[in-house]
């Protein structure tokens, strides 16, 4: 049975890189030069995380969206 997880991704700059986070599964983060790089990790070390915290490992509920809005001082 497949499971879904929720990634959270980030760019970091500085490192030209995309930073991705599973908030279901405590720990489990990984990163990647491209976000298909970044994706190919994350399956990788969501199986991983999954056998070390079995008990812990969660699906979210779908995941809607993020968007980023500016505010004015």
């Amino acid at each position: 049975m497949k499971k879904y997880f929720t990634v959270v991704i980030e760019k970091d700059e500085e490192a030209d890189m995309y930073i991705g986070e599973v908030p279901g599964l405590p720990g489990c983060h990984t990163h990647g030069k491209a976000v298909d790089e970044l994706m190919k990790n994350m399956q990788e070390v969501i199986k991983l995380c999954s056998e070390v915290e079995k008990e812990e490992a969660r699906e979210l509920p779908k995941f809607v969206g993020v968007q980023q809005i500016e505010v004015s001082p």
